[in-house]
């Protein structure tokens, strides 16, 4: 059941057209890997479907509503979003900063209900974050800030949760671990989309792969099905061997450019 739908999402800045056509749905219970080189258009088109930039041409839906005419809190409880630029300008305590992935049911850091409370505390349990409550922001390594972010965006519960590279600045440990987190949602019943460079990783834990290239979605599908050396040459310009192993996971190496 598609909880998500773009459909036909345009956009253009001066003379660009920075995502052209692009429609693409989101199912419950699914992990979905957005991918594709720097510049083709990843995060332009999850903010038009997200309803931060107004397409010129195309909109989104959520459980058959449309995004655009979803009031902010509303969409809030319905989408959460993890963007590419998180910057802090304050040094909150950790706590503080997950909790403000509340704010849409009306909590804020210092006035939480029992249930916002219970929230937040799974969601930093989720990221590795226990003892780390207490800490101010600014204390903290990249990697750590990165985990906060996204447990702000994970305490919010929503069905739907769109991650602009939440695993950039992690560790391997760390990233895996985030990936194997959004598999967990999903299996739970949640749609997921992110955003995702190591396309080993997108291979290993994504259930559909969207693969971008100049503003155009050129494929959808499975690791299997759409990961070959010919569209990772087309896409992002390498050379790449492509296993399938017994039980048909997908194995990559890039031998370099193409």
């Amino acid at each position: 059941m598609s909880l998500f739908v773009a459909q036909n999402l345009s956009y253009t800045a001066g003379e660009s057209a920075l995502v052209s056509n692009a429609s693409f749905a989101l199912e419950k219970g699914t992990l979905t890997a957005l991918v594709g080189p720097n510049g083709a258009g990843k995060s332009t088109l999850l903010r038009l479907a997200l309803g931060l930039l107004k397409p010129d041409a195309g909109h989104a839906e959520i459980s058959g509503d449309k995004v655009s005419d979803l009031a902010p809190a509303e969409r809030a409880r319905q989408i959460a979003y993890l963007p590419q630029e998180r910057p802090l300008a304050w040094p909150q305590p950790v706590r503080d900063i997950v909790a403000l992935g509340r704010f849409s049911y009306g909590g804020a850091p210092l006035h939480l209900s029992q249930e916002d409370e219970d929230a937040v505390a799974r969601a930093i349990t989720a990221c590795d974050l226990e003892g780390f409550e207490e800490r101010a922001a600014d204390t903290l390594s990249g990697g750590e800030i990165a985990r906060v972010h996204l447990a702000r965006a994970l305490a919010g519960e929503t069905p739907v949760l769109i991650a602009d590279e939440p695993i950039a600045a992690l560790d391997p440990r760390h990233a895996h671990e985030v990936l194997q987190l959004f598999k967990r949602l999903a299996n739970e019943g949640r749609a997921l989309l992110s955003v995702v460079h190591d396309l080993s990783l997108a291979a290993r834990y994504a259930d559909r792969l969207i693969w971008m290239k100049e503003g155009q979605i050129v494929a959808d599908g499975t690791a299997r099905d759409t990961i070959t050396p010919d569209r990772l040459r087309d896409v992002f310009g390498v050379e790449a061997r492509v296993d399938l192993t017994a039980d048909g996971r997908v194995l990559l190496e890039i031998l370099g450019p193409a």
